[in-house]
């Protein structure tokens, strides 16, 4: 499995974690799965999210049915690319994606599967 993310993306992401740091922030990826590639389309803020310093969260009672969030990002302003034990525990969709300090691209990106495996990122065309 790898992971595409469009470059509107990437850059709202980055852009994201740039108005958020120092605090963690966290969004949750749009997307859809074709032939082993998770494909993040889109971003959503999610409702009453609770953003600090050294830890983010979504009250998952609070999302709406969506089927097509594959996963979330967030973002490690201690520029740390591993995700935390919590991380992994509280992952909700497909993926667990991590923006870490100085957020300037896809070297500063990460994505895991939800039991910690790394996968391939890359700019979808």
């Amino acid at each position: 499995m790898r992971v595409e993310v469009s470059r509107e993306v990437l850059d709202s992401i980055i852009t994201y974690a740039l108005t958020l740091h120092p605090r963690e922030g966290v969004l949750l990826l749009r997307g859809r799965v074709e032939r082993g590639v998770i494909k993040v389309e889109d971003l959503l803020i999610p409702p009453f999210a609770t953003r600090g310093r050294g830890f983010s969260a979504i009250p998952l009672f609070y999302l709406p049915i969506d089927f097509s969030i594959v996963g979330t990002v967030h973002s490690h302003p201690s520029g740390n690319l591993n995700p935390s034990a919590e991380d992994l525990n509280n992952a909700y969709g497909r993926i667990v994606m991590i923006i870490a300090y100085p957020y300037r691209g896809l070297e500063n990106l990460a994505a895991y599967s939800k039991d910690g495996k790394r996968l391939p990122v890359s700019l979808s065309f």
